[in-house]
């Protein structure tokens, strides 16, 4: 079945860096040293990338950070439930802009 994102172009993110190297190797690095072991574990740093690219609704994203928390131990229950604390802060923001449509609608009834 053909679609828009092609899972194998995934494969092909370093490619973004063949007409600006410089800005490349600043980002990969960036995004080497963000990953590393810190005060999060890479386990740790996993779960959470997979929770935002649920949230920004990337498929790149939770294919390759779903591989990376199952390589770096977690397994489905806990990636499952990293989805869904991500599912309730974004639901829960959804929620609490009610307040400003609710402030703006009383405005504009007085």
């Amino acid at each position: 079945m053909e679609t828009y994102y092609d899972p194998s172009d995934l494969g092909k993110f370093e490619e973004i860096g063949q007409e600006a190297p410089e800005l490349a190797k600043k980002f990969f690095e960036y995004y080497g040293a963000v990953f590393s072991e810190g005060a999060l574990s890479e386990r740790e740093k996993a779960l959470i990338a997979l929770a935002v690219a649920h949230t920004i609704q990337c498929p790149y994203c939770i294919d390759a950070y779903t591989r990376a928390s199952l390589e770096k131990g977690s397994n489905l229950e806990e990636m499952t439930e990293a989805v869904h604390v991500a599912n309730a802060i974004r639901g829960g923001a959804a929620l609490a802009h009610g307040v400003q449509m609710r402030k703006i609608a009383r405005k504009l009834s007085m």
